[in-house]
């Protein structure tokens, strides 16, 4: 929780700066390929706004292009060991977009068994597990697979993956019971999910036992003047364990072309392609991301990863928007509290330093007694003094305003629900009224104030103005409590695929972090509820 909340103050105070790129065509014959601007005078070029890259655009167009380096680098790609618990669970996240609980919902259900003709057969090993070690007879059984399919990237000897300095080794690495058994031999018995979270077991454990890849990356630099423009291609030379993965591919291990080059050859330039970029700041944590930060600082264990995440969200002190983790205000203030009030337990080190005791206890290295005793009596101590001294937080965060009901004339409070804060009458429980609490002024009418509302039907959220239907301003993104320096609309959070999570300006007119959208719309009648 500690974590989420530090890297959500991170991104709030993030302001994006703008940057640009230019990306030209370049043509041979009829192949046609896209290089990226690397050098502008010998140096690395900043283009921080839209005119510094048309001054280069205008001295750069009527140039000469010719080829002026071509590199070619060969790199071995090694297989990947085995599946443990959390590496599972990133790579069901990021190739599958399964969340951490979902992927181990599906592995137990593979690990149980599944019905496979007359017989019940579980499927994988079990899946709690930080070690890679396979056991010899699962060793034969793969090898023995691939001397009949792909005896040509069987290496000679079986490899063994070195297990980590804190794996606790209690059980195999996660792998599939019978290699025989592939995805595509069972898939009409397996559910759409259980046959893709299989086919990432099978594939990742098969691969394992495989030789090596050979890819060989081509970089080609073009020189226009005293511009230096480059592209690089890969292929795969030697396919080895790639013969096995499908799903598990990324897109820098599928090859892309060039046409054949040659130093000093003269290429025609088509089109210049300018883009507006903004920096990026930090990332919200994901299901991902947070597994392997957990793993990476000793927190936790393979049989708890998914169950930290499940219990944040359960509780409403995280919810997930656009797979990203989000602390709530009820998370940041209950983090808040515990971190003010327990610093030296609510804390990674501490969290660490106890599983590695528990680990030296299980060996016999360590008292058990002797470590409780010397932690709880402090510990107990503090939690007393906190106790007695921290006030009740229901209610604490309750704030009087300005509003005041119009059922029944009292002042409005606002307060923090399980879904955010809202508006309710302090005449409760007399009076019953509530309202969405105001998220910005409206900048059309400026009398107004921004809130959220539901479309009839699908309840689709947007964000309108109180005095609708006189003013008919909306927003489909949310307001954030920051406003525009140039122009005073307020600012809006947007995500897509290729830029995340960033700021924009929700004015459409201005060009403070906008990039597209129309955002100002008149509401259809009877949409709105």
């Amino acid at each position: 929780m500690r974590l989420i909340c530090e890297r959500e103050k991170e991104v709030e105070d993030f302001l994006p700066e703008e940057y640009w790129s230019l990306d030209a065509d370049f043509t041979k014959g009829k192949s046609t390929f896209t290089a990226q601007l690397v050098k502008y005078n010998g140096e690395n070029p900043e283009l921080k706004s839209e005119e510094a890259v048309k001054d280069i655009m205008e001295k750069i167009r009527n140039a000469e292009c010719k080829v002026s380096a071509i590199k070619k680098t060969e790199k071995t790609v090694r297989p990947k060991p085995p599946f443990t618990t959390s590496k599972l669970q990133q790579a069901a996240a990021n190739k599958l977009n399964f969340t951490s609980r979902k992927t181990m919902q599906i592995a137990q259900q593979l690990y149980e068994g599944i019905q496979i003709g007359q017989n019940h057969v579980g499927l994988i090993t079990y899946m709690r597990t930080d070690s890679v070690r396979i056991s010899e007879a699962a060793l034969a059984d793969v090898r023995n697979w691939l001397s009949k399919n792909y005896p040509s990237e069987l290496p000679s000897e079986a490899i063994h993956y070195a297990v980590g300095k804190s794996a606790q080794d209690a059980h195999e690495g996660i792998r599939p019971t019978y290699v025989t058994y592939t995805p595509e031999s069972i898939k009409e018995y397996l559910s759409h999910d259980q046959y893709r979270l299989y086919s990432i077991i099978w594939e990742r454990f098969v691969s394992s036992q495989m030789t090596n890849a050979k890819m060989v990356t081509t970089s080609v630099d073009i020189a226009a003047d005293d511009a230096i423009f480059r592209v690089s291609a890969s292929k795969i030379a030697e396919k080895g364990f790639y013969q096995v993965i499908k799903l598990l591919s990324s897109k820098e291990e599928k090859s892309s072309g060039l046409p054949a080059l040659k130093e000093g050859e003269v290429l025609s330039v088509d089109n210049f392609h300018p883009e507006q970029h903004f920096t990026q700041g930090p990332a919200r944590y994901t299901d991902a991301s947070i597994v392997r930060m957990l793993e990476e600082k000793g927190i936790g264990r393979p049989s708890t990863y998914a169950t930290i995440i499940s219990v944040l969200l359960d509780r409403y002190y995280v919810v997930r928007s656009n797979k990203q983790l989000v602390p709530t205000q009820l998370g940041k203030m209950i983090n808040k509290i515990l971190v003010e009030s327990f610093p030296q337990v609510i804390n990674e080190e501490f969290t660490a330093k106890v599983e590695n005791e528990l680990d030296q206890v299980e060996a016999d290295q360590l008292v058990w007694n002797d470590i409780i005793g010397d932690f709880y009596g402090p510990f107990k101590k503090r939690v007393d003094d906190v106790m007695e001294h921290q006030e009740s937080i229901k209610g604490f965060l309750d704030e009087q305003t300005d509003k005041v009901c119009e059922l029944c004339g009292k002042p409005m409070v606002k307060k923090l629900g399980r879904f955010g804060f809202f508006l309710a009458c302090s005449g409760f429980p007399e009076c019953h009224n509530t309202k969405s609490i105001p998220l910005a002024k409206c900048p059309v009418c400026g009398t107004g104030e921004i809130v959220e509302r539901k479309t009839k039907g699908r309840g689709k959220s947007f964000f309108g103005c109180t005095n609708y239907p006189e003013c008919t301003f909306i927003s489909h993104f949310k307001p954030i409590d920051q406003y525009c320096p140039k122009c005073g609309w307020f600012l809006v959070e947007k995500y897509d695929k290729k830029n995340g999570a960033y700021k924009s300006c929700i004015n459409p007119d201005c060009d403070y972090l906008h990039t597209s959208g129309e955002e100002e719309a008149v509401i259809p009648s009877g949409e709105e509820e």
